[in-house]
């Protein structure tokens, strides 16, 4: 029996809302157990220089944790001077995995900057964070239709994230940050509604595993991110 009593293929509870934020073109706000995260998508009628005079539009990401977001308070990277590595590797994968589903030709010379604060931190940030990103980039895209700047929709397929582990050689989906501090096996997988991978970060923690127990976390994350999926789609739709 896992610590919160889940079945092993369980998701933790999950719930996404919006209407949080009065100015934000898109947002989101997504809770997956105890660790909760306020995403919003801003568009911004510029790209970056690379792609001036592309016709490409450009989706990117900013991700950081509030000081109290987990059990013990830590300085903000205003303060510090600096992003940290951890927030930098983050939004970068937040960032990948969003462009994976989007034609940036239909978007047109604009940028949407996705922003994930966590609000608080129990395991799965980043794969929260991605979830709820692309739930906030489609009101910022849906709302781009109304206002008659874009045509046609750029998002190609719906997208979700989850981790996976093995804990004593068991595979488990959606861990917490107490089963995260024991896993044998860490896997966090980006896949789109299609099916189709986008990114695998992860890396055994204790012992090597074989392609077999690859392959079964790799099935446990497809079972995750297609009840994921369902959740989106109950609150933006197809």
């Amino acid at each position: 029996m896992r610590p919160d009593g889940r079945a092993w293929d369980e998701l933790r509870p999950l719930k996404i809302t919006s209407g949080k934020m009065k100015y934000a073109e898109g947002e989101a706000l997504i809770e997956m157990g105890d660790t909760v995260v306020l995403c919003t998508a801003s568009i911004e009628e510029s790209v970056p220089q690379f792609l001036n005079g592309t016709g490409k539009g450009w989706v990117t990401s900013e991700y950081s944790m509030l000081p109290r977001s987990t059990k013990t308070r830590s300085a903000r990277d205003s303060v510090r001077g600096r992003v940290g590595g951890r927030s930098q590797e983050i939004q970068r994968i937040i960032g990948r995995a969003i462009r994976a589903v989007v034609d940036l030709e239909k978007l047109g010379e604009r940028s949407i900057i996705l922003d994930c604060d966590v609000i608080q931190a129990d395991g799965g940030t980043r794969t929260a964070s991605i979830n709820g990103a692309f739930v906030a980039l489609s009101y910022a895209i849906l709302l781009l239709i109304r206002e008659g700047h874009i045509v046609e929709n750029p998002i190609r397929d719906y997208i979700a994230a989850v981790s996976v582990g093995l804990i004593d050689d068991e595979p488990v989906l959606d861990l917490s940050y107490e089963e995260d501090t024991k896993v044998d096996v860490d896997l966090n997988v980006a896949i789109t509604g299609s099916g189709d991978i986008v990114e695998i970060q992860g890396t055994a923690e204790k012992r090597p595993f074989s392609r077999k127990k690859l392959e079964d976390l790799l099935n446990l994350a497809q079972l995750g991110v297609r009840n994921i999926i369902v959740k989106q789609k109950e609150i933006i739709g197809d």
